[in-house]
């Protein structure tokens, strides 16, 4: 662990000089990826320069530990810095982990009404406050590129992005099916009914993530329909875009510009199919994701939010908290740590 640490060391004081140098500086896409880069390892080279100090430390104490005037003292601060050295060997086990290159980076989502008709609109437009709360909490921002409004409130589908601090190494476990249990405000006998929507979290694509060729994209500018204030209806500003080679039909209307709408829309699609790219490198690697939680599908049943009992169940791992109410108020992070910390435990279990 330590040749390794070393290593990790060296590229990032190297990265800290290429960072200065003026052809990266004029270069975007280098600059982003060796940013990142030195970010990244920065985390580690803390926690290693921490870890470094304590051995610096034991190894002192453990020669005064026979001195007879600070040997005591020695002795006392040995047992310390041995628990210190304990904590920062686990910190640094973790941190070591293979990295997900898109963790750092924002997301679009999407939310679909799925199974159980107007209340599930009611219970996806839920589900988008509850990520925009949290989104609050955590100082990110949200941008609405897409919607469809419910008949009875909530919405049919909304994709938005959400822009801030490692956003997908945080959201990436939300893409599934939700389930909600509760009685409807439309239920004149107070009967508990199940209904569901789908999340699906794709990282957002750069242009140098994915290249799109826009000569395979079809675009067709109609008249905005729906619920989209004053005025969006009366103009053609709406932007459908279809990717011939995949079939993949992306919609943007949120805009009373054409080309701000044309601009969201290619952002949707270049992200969409940057994630499909994803998903068939995730198959081919097969087996070895077989022990992770992943990052879900739509088919999969990932959570159950039940609103008589305020509690809310991951299934995938088994957790079930009382505060449903919390959670959905925007206290998200109780279920997502609990996510990542079980993702992490089984990776460190596989790499024994």
């Amino acid at each position: 662990m330590i040749d390794r640490l070393e290593a990790i060391l060296k590229r990032y004081n190297e990265l800290g000089i290429e960072l200065s140098d003026q052809n990266v500086i004029s270069d975007i896409k280098k600059m982003t990826e060796l940013s990142r880069e030195h970010t990244r390892l920065g985390n580690i080279v803390e926690v290693y320069l921490k870890y470094k100090k304590v051995l610096d430390g034991i190894k002192e104490d453990k020669e005064l530990i026979h001195d007879e005037e600070l040997g005591d003292v020695a002795k006392e601060e040995l047992a310390s810095l041995e628990d210190d050295k304990e904590r920062l060997e686990s910190e640094l086990e973790v941190l070591l982990l293979p990295h997900d290159v898109n963790d750092e980076k924002n997301v679009i989502v999407e939310i679909r009404g799925a199974a159980g008709g107007d209340e599930a609109n009611i219970f996806a437009g839920d589900l988008f406050d509850m990520y925009s709360k949290y989104a609050g909490n955590q100082g990110w921002k949200i941008e609405v590129l897409n919607s469809t409004e419910g008949t009875a409130g909530g919405f049919t589908n909304i994709e938005f992005m959400i822009k801030g601090d490692s956003v997908y190494s945080k959201l990436k476990y939300e893409s599934g099916s939700h389930r909600v249990q509760r009685v409807p405000a439309t239920e004149s006998q107070g009967r508990v009914h199940t209904s569901t929507a789908t999340v699906l979290v794709m990282p957002e694509a750069e242009e140098f993530d994915f290249e799109l060729d826009e000569s395979e994209v079809r675009v067709d500018i109609t008249r905005s329909s729906g619920c989209g204030g004053q005025g969006v209806n009366t103009t053609d500003s709406a932007v459908r875009l279809t990717h011939i080679p995949t079939g993949i039909i992306v919609y943007s209307q949120t805009e009373r510009s054409q080309i701000k709408n044309k601009e969201k829309a290619f952002k949707i699609l270049r992200t969409r199919l940057y994630d499909l790219k994803l998903k068939e490198k995730e198959e081919a690697e097969g087996a070895e994701r077989k022990n992770k939680i992943g990052t879900g599908d739509r088919s999969e049943k990932i959570r159950t939010y039940n609103y008589p009992q305020n509690r809310i169940t991951d299934h995938r791992i088994g957790l079930t908290l009382m505060c449903l109410d919390r959670v959905m108020d925007g206290e998200l992070g109780m279920v997502i740590d609990a996510l990542i910390n079980e993702n992490q435990k089984r990776e460190l279990e596989s790499n024994v």
